[in-house]
């Protein structure tokens, strides 16, 4: 058990999870539950999968970078950017092999059902990633109408590259809700995957996805997300949320965490991350922050979700 739900002073549910510390070198600080077998990371590749695209001539930079890692919210810049990438790269929305979907920020999709939108590629949170697999297979004079394709040839290098960066050999592909090839890592191999990206040299296709993710998180994420929260009190960090609550951090001295809740409780996920970070010392009011999940009853607080993590 990673975490409680207390309502009015009583545990009415429990989340599982699996979570790995590793220090500034690599090494293995601290586990809680299974970090050595195989799981999806979901979005959490992404930043790897786009340290794998710089090294195959990407071309993008800084916020756009950021944005090909992103699990966008959809609101107006993120999508502006998207269609920056593409059309770097000589092409348009139609490219995309984005499932049509709404924007995942509230607010922005309700200004998109208010103008009478429909469901969009472009809106979908992972155009950005998407648009950059097209822009890669551009410059490198791949099939762009086959990129999602398993034995694709930028889908192959993606998937050396990633087994690289983490560590281990990949164990599993799958089908991500994208529709692009999903690859497996444990949670210690994508830690160790973060803490490279982190800790990599000037000048390297790591040291841009780094560069740019802790530089813009708001394009790596959404303007309220818990994700670019954190990253804006710890400069230098850098993190990424995925489907099913997956969460991997590493922080500027090459600390890293990544976690698992085993039921998919999104809710659990910032929260048990918070704890984590505080048990390797780190403590910040934005810990606070995002790792506050209020439960309510009529209309007012009532309860939490707490972690509930061993201290030594």
């Amino acid at each position: 058990m990673v975490a409680e739900v207390v309502r009015s002073g009583f545990v009415e549910g429990q989340h599982q999870g699996s979570i790995v510390a590793l220090g500034p070198d690599g090494s293995l600080l601290w586990s809680v539950g299974s970090v050595a077998e195989p799981i999806f990371p979901r979005s959490c590749n992404k930043p790897l999968q786009a340290a794998a695209m710089v090294r195959a001539g990407l071309p993008v930079r800084d916020r756009l970078l950021a944005l090909a890692c992103a699990s966008h919210s959809g609101e107006p810049f993120h999508l502006d950017g998207v269609r920056e990438i593409l059309s770097g790269a000589g092409l348009d929305e139609s490219a995309l092999q984005t499932p049509a979907d709404w924007p995942l920020d509230g607010d922005a999709r309700d200004r998109w059902l208010l103008s009478g939108a429909a469901r969009s590629a472009v809106a979908m949170n992972c155009s950005g990633k998407h648009a950059a697999m097209l822009a890669t297979c551009v410059v490198n004079g791949w099939d762009t109408g086959t990129y999602r394709e398993p034995d694709h040839p930028l889908q192959q290098h993606i998937a050396a590259v990633f087994a690289e960066l983490t560590g281990e050999p990949v164990a599993a592909v799958g089908v991500d809700g994208c529709g692009a090839p999903l690859v497996s890592s444990s949670l210690r191999g994508l830690a160790r995957g973060y803490s490279r990206l982190v800790r990599s040299d000037p000048d390297s296709a790591e040291r841009a996805v780094a560069d740019a993710i802790s530089g813009f998180p708001e394009y790596a994420s959404g303007t309220r997300r818990d994700e670019a929260s954190l990253l804006r009190a710890y400069p230098g960090a850098i993190g990424k949320a995925g489907a099913e609550a997956c969460y991997a951090v590493a922080m500027p001295d090459g600390a890293a965490v990544a976690l698992k809740i085993a039921d998919g409780g999104g809710r659990a996920r910032p929260v048990v991350m918070a704890a984590a970070l505080r048990r390797l010392g780190y403590d910040d009011a934005v810990l606070d922050e995002v790792g506050t999940c209020l439960l309510y009853g009529g209309g007012r607080p009532v309860g939490e979700v707490r972690a509930v993590l061993p201290t030594a």
